[in-house]
């Protein structure tokens, strides 16, 4: 079985910087963890990796049906990837750059509760599906393993890392929450950053 490790390690590395980019789901999962505690925010934390595991069985069996059976298509949603992201990056580049961290209406729910909240957070949000769609596909690292299988070793992957790092946002909320209001600049490095990355991403699909 034939693995292109480095490809396996620019997935983590683009993963992890996705990952820390503050976005509506950690930054829900902070704002909850500071108001109410670690144990609602990894339970929200949960919920929403759970959710990714939907949205990684829809990418796996209709991308890898698209490869097998014509590939000019398959080429197609990569572009159509490349234009998302591409799209992504703009979207950011006119943001202001700043973090708010909102008050939350959930902090009176139990665990399960919020456990359910992460997992339909997740799954009925179509921006995630098409994220997946566009993130994955250039990720393929092996020419003798069955699609199938590689995108859901890449989706396990990515919520194996998610997980980390949500997870010590969860545990670390005082401190990281301290930081972001002590720093305003904090949101221009962030911004910067999934610029950054959604472009790497993006070069990397037409690439390869």
């Amino acid at each position: 079985m034939l693995l292109n490790v480095e490809i396996l390690f620019g997935f983590v590395a683009a993963t992890a910087a996705l990952a820390i980019s503050p976005g509506p789901d950690n930054i829900f999962v902070l704002t909850l963890s500071l108001a109410k505690g670690a144990k609602k925010g990894l339970a929200v934390v949960a919920g929403l990796m759970t959710g990714c595991l939907i949205h990684t069985t829809l990418v796996a069996f209709g991308v890898s049906t698209l490869i097998k059976e014509n590939e000019n298509v398959f080429f197609i949603i990569k572009l159509l990837g490349v234009a998302y992201l591409l799209y992504l990056t703009y979207v950011v580049f006119k943001s202001e750059g700043k973090i708010e961290l909102q008050h939350s209406s959930d902090e009176k729910k139990g665990l399960v509760d919020l456990f359910k909240k992460g997992f339909w957070m997740n799954v009925l949000n179509p921006k995630v599906t098409i994220f997946f769609l566009a993130f994955f596909p250039g990720f393929l690292f092996s020419t003798s393993v069955d699609p199938v299988v590689q995108f859901y070793m890449l989706g396990f992957l990515f919520i194996l890392i998610s997980a980390m790092v949500f997870g010590s946002i969860a545990l670390t909320a005082g401190t990281i929450s301290s930081y972001i209001t002590n720093n305003p600049k904090s949101g221009v490095f962030f911004k910067w950053l999934q610029i950054v990355v959604f472009l790497a991403i993006a070069v990397y699909l037409l690439w390869s």
